[in-house]
């Protein structure tokens, strides 16, 4: 769950408002990648393989002590490696398929949760990266510092966020909320930031082409010259997200995730629709498994691999329309 709110959390008129502000943040990503994807088409298959990692890479809960969980966010590694405002429709395509398809997120409460993770997340952890980037020297090692102190931030934001909502939602008194949440994230947002930190490392000592003219990494402009470099790159980087997802998930963690421990600890997860059930039901994929297949691993292999595989598609899909039609 992380700071996934499922339904029955967060109050109607408080999902309805988040879900209009994150409309109008998708909306105005999706116009600004009109204007940018003509001069930058690598960008079409760098978020796609961008959304098919994060979703494989948020699969991956790890242990974080005292019976808790926690799992990648993405929403700053999205940010460094697309822009902010391709971050938020990383962020949004993710949150749809999971809510959608593996009842990961309530449906009710998807516009708060693109709101958390992919505005405040993303657009709230850029910001934190742009002014630590420009008060440390230029470079590759610089860049990746300040990525990775930014993605510990987006995820404290996010966090307080998700329990600014909870409180002003009756779900949780906010002098309950507030400490457990923020806490028990600060905590998740170290392994957010090692995470981010090893994943931009890589890419900027194998691909320092692709990144951001800003970034200060590349001495060629950004995407110069990619052809078929950039195919082997997003072979490379979908077969990354494809093994974690098929192979490395079944191992992760079990542990409940940061709000759900919370909620657990604090006596309100049965505020959840249906004790704890999504209220929509058609979910083919519920809690990452494949219905009819006794082996656990198995099962949530295969729906790791159709998750990081719809994901891929669905990113590729959205930017292409978007680049047409808007």
């Amino acid at each position: 769950m992380k700071v996934h709110i499922p339904d029955g959390f967060v109050s109607t008129p408080l999902n309805l408002a988040a879900a209009v502000i994150s409309t109008g943040v998708v909306a105005a990503g999706l116009h600004r990648a009109r204007r940018r994807v003509p001069e930058h088409p690598h960008t079409v298959p760098l978020l796609a393989t961008t959304a098919a990692f994060v979703f494989a890479a948020q699969m991956l809960n790890f242990p974080i002590g005292g019976g808790t969980s926690g799992h990648f966010l993405g929403a700053v590694t999205a940010a460094a490696l697309l822009g902010p405002w391709n971050a938020v429709i990383v962020m949004a395509v993710v949150l749809v398929i999971q809510g959608m398809f593996f009842a990961d997120g309530g449906i009710t409460a998807l516009g708060t949760n693109i709101l958390n993770m992919g505005v405040v997340g993303g657009l709230g952890g850029w910001v934190v990266m742009r002014l630590l980037r420009s008060i440390l020297p230029a470079g590759r090692s610089a860049w990746v510092a300040s990525a990775a102190v930014a993605s510990w931030f987006s995820v404290v934001l996010a966090s307080a966020f998700c329990a600014l909502e909870l409180a002003i939602s009756g779900t949780s008194p906010p002098e309950v909320v507030f400490p457990t949440m923020v806490g028990t994230h600060a905590v998740i947002g170290i392994g957010e930031t090692l995470i981010a930190a090893a994943v931009l490392t890589a890419v900027a000592v194998s691909r320092p082409d692709i990144l951001p003219d800003w970034s200060g990494v590349s001495s060629t402009p950004e995407g110069t010259g990619l052809g078929r470099r950039l195919t082997v790159f997003t072979i490379a980087g979908l077969a990354v997200a494809l093994a974690l997802a098929v192979f490395v998930s079944p191992h992760a963690s079990s542990h409940p995730d940061g709000l759900e421990k919370v909620a657990e600890d604090r006596g309100f997860l049965e505020k959840a629709a249906g004790e704890g059930e999504a209220l929509w039901e058609g979910s083919p994929f519920p809690d990452y498994g494949i219905g009819g297949v006794a082996n656990e691993s198995v099962s949530t292999g295969l729906a790791g691999l159709l998750g990081t595989t719809a994901v891929f598609a669905a990113g590729y899909a959205v930017i292409r329309i978007a680049r047409r039609s808007i």
